[in-house]
């Protein structure tokens, strides 16, 4: 196995432990909060620089393979999608926004699916680039919250905190929302699926 799906592997074990250290205040006692912010910032900077690098290294040194072409979005699914349950669970995310941007990466899972086989990729564009970035600003935005929130002692800073927080994931949303779009559009214009209809 090469090192691009070594470092995507990487990103499918840490979405889990970073579930287990987000609520390990929750389980066991406030005094594992400084523990749980450290471990929290360290994983999620380690998710998202195995994400970066691993298309980096793929691309430069010509090790694209099938396997990390199907791996590599599930895992940026699976890490985005655990941050986002995380925030759900201590309720600093709506609901509403969280289920709009899981039945988008659901629903791109299903596409892929039904696409594989057929040679025919849909391109990236801006809306795409801009969902990622909104996903990676939610995360941390979210974290940085979560992470205040356990070691200040005031809440002074919430008053302007929980605002930009809700404007933070709705944007997500809307980037998830307008990415999905663009992504039908895309497939319908270049016929990806028209296989299915004969």
């Amino acid at each position: 196995m090469n090192l691009p799906n070594k470092l995507t592997i990487s990103r499918l074990i840490m979405a889990p432990l970073f579930f287990i250290v987000f609520f390990l205040p929750e389980w066991f006692g406030r005094e594992l909060d400084l523990l749980s912010v450290v471990l929290l910032i360290i994983l999620y900077a380690l998710t998202e620089l195995s994400d970066l690098l691993d298309g980096i290294i793929a691309r430069k040194y010509h090790l694209v393979t099938d396997l990390g072409k199907v791996m590599d979005p599930f895992a940026d699914t699976l890490s985005r999608l655990t941050y986002f349950v995380c925030f759900l669970g201590v309720q600093i995310m709506p609901v509403w926004a969280f289920a709009i941007i899981m039945w988008r990466e659901f629903s791109i899972v299903f596409l892929r699916m039904l696409m594989m086989g057929t040679g025919k990729a849909v391109a990236a564009n801006i809306w795409g680039k801009s969902k990622a970035v909104m996903y990676a600003i939610s995360g941390i935005v979210g974290i940085l919250y979560v992470s205040a929130s356990r070691i200040m002692e005031s809440s002074d800073w919430m008053v302007w905190a929980e605002p930009l927080l809700l404007v933070v994931f709705a944007l997500a949303a809307l980037a998830s929302l307008a990415s999905f779009a663009t992504y039908l559009v895309s497939i319908f214009t270049n016929g990806a699926l028209s296989h299915l209809s004969r």
